[in-house]
């Protein structure tokens, strides 16, 4: 098995759920709760998340054929995709909506574990994409290290969740700040990296 691939697999699953920045949701959606209830809500939600993006790790291709759309097209819209998340991270946007559905799923129900937390703010569109990306066309020891990758990334969202506080106050505002661009910039080269291997695949561009 690749080493590189299984940490591409980390890196983009990583960026694209985003651990850290989903912490401070966590904490708002959770306000007041005893630390029992918080714990129930974290670990459906990394479940549901898990659930989700499973089926996509391992039907992608079946979901792909049964639309009629080929590999190297959806490799260039999930890039497209990831860069726009990307974006989002450089200059706040996501936080902006996340903070939005974090604030409607509070006032429409008292338990956020499956929405928004285990989707869309997991398993979101981005994550979703990723999935197949990684997982569709490869051999089975691959997909199931994608999986497993996905697994390991859900796990610390887990434990970030149950840490969230605490780490909130570490990294403090700017922490946060520089991380999340940070994790914009790698994340807007890597998708751009996306969309050159689709149109390598569609011929559009020679073989390196």
């Amino acid at each position: 098995m690749d080493p590189a691939l299984a940490i591409t697999a980390f890196f983009t699953l990583f960026v694209v759920i985003d651990p850290v920045g989903l912490a401070p949701m966590f904490v708002a959606m959770t306000a007041g709760m005893s630390q029992r209830q918080r714990l129930i809500i974290a670990a459906r939600s990394c479940l549901v998340a898990i659930a989700i993006l499973t089926l996509f790790g391992l039907a992608g291709q079946k979901i792909l054929d049964f639309i009629g759309i080929s590999l190297p097209a959806f490799r260039i819209s999930g890039g497209i995709l990831l860069f726009i998340t990307a974006l989002d991270m450089l200059f706040e946007r996501r936080s902006a909506r996340r903070e939005e559905k974090a604030d409607g799923a509070t006032a429409a129900a008292h338990d956020p574990s499956v929405f928004p937390l285990a989707m869309p703010l997991i398993a979101g569109p981005g994550a979703l994409a990723s999935m197949i990306l990684l997982a569709t066309g490869a051999d089975w020891d691959v997909t199931l290290m994608v999986i497993g990758v996905m697994v390991g990334v859900v796990a610390l969202v887990l434990a970030l969740f149950l840490l969230a506080s605490p780490i909130e106050r570490l990294l403090g505002a700017t922490g946060v700040v520089v991380t999340t661009r940070l994790m914009g910039m790698l994340l807007a080269a890597l998708s751009v990296q996306f969309v050159v291997d689709g149109l390598r695949d569609l011929g559009a561009l020679p073989v390196s």
